[in-house]
């Protein structure tokens, strides 16, 4: 450990020279720090960990790249940021309307509802130009103009995993999913080409962990393959998207692919700003839809109609006489393939998506009509449960809704009501308020009938699934003074149904205090603390059913930045947590880590650095903490047990056009001798990752 401190130390006082730098480098700093804070966002509402956030990524990547030109820009356009809300937007846009183009962005601070905090949140992925873009593009100045980024990443787990040794035959002969049938090595490629913000197109492939390539079952190389084309703003045809693509709707009752923030310390966060069509660049097997889309826009009215149709995993338990007609009982997450148990479940049924959106738009009023039909080809014969039978979706099902946005001065109404065909209602609606820019208010109401069927829905909630749940939530923001700003909300929410993992009708709540603290631009540092509770089974020995208590997790943070100069930035936290599962007694765990990253522009090396220590009692209050890692690639591990982590993400400018990456990252546990178990067991106290990433860009 002194040691190590004292490398530290060393790196400290080798890059801490006095130099004049570009205000460009604070720029890609404020950038970064800027998709950390949403990420964890993100994060507070997905606990597990294992979202894909490279969609998110990518969005305020493109952007640093290609800023948005305030003078021509969208209201859709500067939603999709997700860094202001639709009160600030609307109040731009009139400005603009009112007393002509922008100068400068210092004139955004004499826009009504425009703090500082605000414009130097969206200042790295904006500009202002006075000059009209070019407003029509030939096919060979887009090719010419536009960018292409190839990328070629290389991940693997350096000590071995069970799953990957030699078997006898005898053990395969007794269970032949005993061993993974590929090798530990994760490969991952893509391409994309982009110009402006009108055209993408390209394709992304991946094999995981244990998957063949090349070889066996994968003649082909890949397990999964993904492309894309999609276009913006050609004259009528405001969207059009091929091949794979996501779609975004409302307040994400009636139809939302994708991730979606959630209850936050961002009181904007509460409201969904659909994105309508999306190109899908991802990796995550279950998130998308293939096929197309296309949204015509004429005066005020928008039309979006979209048909997709993919083959996907699924449990499939018999086959009907026909031979071509399968029962299944589940559809598939995890998008693995290293074993023949889980090849056999690969791409057996296929998933039809058919719907539409019609849209009435103004700068600040809109409503709009959702229609989506769900099919899955075969019989499916889900496993039926008392928790799950009024809302368990059939071999076809068609939701449609409405939803609505209004703003008027500084009060924004929002909301969606959403109805299954053959099932129960969902309704959703909220209410911005923004008093002063010192003070803004949030409330969110929403039901949920126990029959309502969402197949693919993502709106504000806490059941994981938007169904079984009635809620309200509270939130406010103050900034009582320059440097410090005070946020927080109250969430209450009941479930009048049985859920998964909880025999009885249950209620809880959820509340987030935090207090900011912003001198300057060198210091920042923020304490919160965040609780949830609510009721859960309990397995009690001896006793035949289980008995639901209350289940509750209180975690306290406390976090300091600190940039020594324009080279060097510290973060540090300390994070703890209290887990209660009814009279049990409590569970506690805690992480500690110091970071520190260096970047230069008079210097083609960069990296990224932690240090961490954590301790807690059980899996039960484990703390996930976002790390740094490649371009487009993420990292959020469970800190649980005891141990020690490290990691040291490193970038090196090679050449004009070429950027390599390369990560490496280390857990130590002292309190067990094998990590984890089954295929993934791993006999020692240590588990190490590498990854090397290399980008081109012409």
């Amino acid at each position: 450990m002194k040691k190590l401190l004292l490398y530290l130390s060393f790196l400290l006082l080798f890059f801490n020279v006095s130099d004049t730098f570009s205000q460009n480098l604070d720029i890609e700093k404020e950038k970064n720090r800027i998709i950390e804070s949403r990420i964890e966002f993100l994060l507070d509402n997905n606990e597990s960990g294992d979202a894909d956030y490279t969609t998110l990524f990518e969005q305020l990547e493109f952007y640093y790249r290609k800023p948005i030109n305030l003078n021509k820009t969208s209201y859709e356009e500067l939603q999709s940021l997700g860094l202001i809300n639709d009160i600030q937007i609307n109040n731009l846009l009139e400005h603009i309307e009112k007393y002509g183009k922008l100068i400068t962005l210092e004139e955004l601070q004499t826009v009504n509802g425009m703090d500082l905090e605000s414009i130097r949140l969206i200042a790295p992925f904006v500009r202002v130009n006075r000059n009209a873009d070019a407003p029509n593009a030939s096919i060979k100045d887009i090719i010419l103009d536009g960018d292409n980024q190839f990328f070629m990443r290389y991940t693997r787990t350096l000590e071995q995993q069970q799953g990957f040794t030699d078997a006898t035959p005898e053990e395969l002969e007794e269970n032949e999913n005993a061993r993974y049938l590929g090798n530990q090595d994760r490969y991952y490629a893509r391409y994309k080409f982009t110009y402006s913000n009108n055209v993408s197109a390209g394709f992304t492939a991946e094999k995981d962990a244990g998957e063949e390539f090349f070889t066996g079952t994968q003649k082909n190389g890949f397990d999964f393959y993904s492309a894309h084309l999609y276009l913006q703003n050609f004259g009528i045809v405001k969207e059009l998207a091929l091949g794979d693509f996501q779609a975004q709707f409302g307040q994400g009752l009636t139809f939302w692919s994708g991730l979606a923030f959630g209850k936050t310390a961002d009181l904007q966060t509460i409201k969904r700003s659909a994105r309508g069509l999306r190109p899908y660049t991802s990796v995550q097997e279950d998130r998308f839809m293939r096929g197309g889309g296309i949204t015509l826009q004429k005066a005020n009215f928008e039309l979006t109609a979209f048909y997709s149709s993919n083959e996907v995993d699924a449990n499939v338990t018999d086959t009907l006489e026909n031979q071509e007609t399968f029962v299944f009982s589940s559809l598939g997450e995890s998008g693995f393939h290293r074993t023949p148990g889980e090849l056999e479940n690969k791409n057996r049924i296929r998933r039809t998506y058919l719907g539409g959106h019609l849209t009435y738009k103004k700068r600040n009023f809109n409503f709009g009509l959702t229609a989506v039909t769900n099919k899955l080809d075969g019989e499916y014969q889900p496993r039926t449960q008392i928790y799950n039978q009024f809302s368990q979706i059939d071999n076809e099902n068609t939701n449609v809704g409405f939803d609505y946005n209004y703003i008027y001065k500084n009060f924004n109404f929002f909301g969606e009501i959403s109805h299954s065909i053959d099932g129960g209602i969902a309704t959703t609606n909220g209410l911005l308020v923004y008093l002063d820019p010192k003070l803004s208010l949030a409330v969110q109401q929403r039901k949920y009938d126990r029959d309502f069927k969402p197949f693919e829905s993502n709106a504000i909630g806490d059941g994981g699934t938007n169904v079984n749940e009635q809620g309200i939530f509270l939130g406010v923001t103050a900034k009582p003074f320059k440097s410090i700003t005070l946020s927080g909300y109250f969430d209450r929410f009941v479930f009048p149904w049985l859920r998964f993992q909880s025999d009885a009708p249950t209620d809880g709540y959820n509340y987030l205090a935090q207090v900011t603290y912003s001198p300057n631009k060198q210091l920042s540092m923020y304490a919160r603390i965040r609780e949830r509770e609510r009721g859960a089974n309990l397995r009690v020995e001896g006793q035949p059913i289980d008995q639901v208590v209350n289940e509750k997790q209180t975690n306290y943070r406390y976090n300091i930045s600190y940039k020594i100069n324009k080279k060097i930035d510290l973060d540090n936290r300390i994070e703890m947590v209290r887990y209660l599962q009814g009279e049990l007694p409590a569970e506690y765990g805690y992480v500690i880590y110091q970071d520190i990253s260096y970047s230069s522009l008079s210097n083609p090396f960069s990296f990224s650095l932690r240090y961490a220590l954590f301790d807690t009692d059980s899996y039960n209050s484990r703390i996930y903490a976002y790390e740094n890692d490649v371009l487009y690639a993420f990292s959020i591990p469970a800190y649980s047990g005891r141990g020690t982590r490290f990691y040291l993400s490193t970038k090196y400018h090679i050449s004009r056009g070429v950027d390599l990456w390369v990560r490496y990252a280390q857990t130590y546990y002292n309190d067990r001798e094998e990590i984890s178990s089954g295929k993934d067991l791993i006999e020692g106290r240590v588990k190490s990752e590498v990854k090397v990433q290399l980008r081109l860009k012409f």
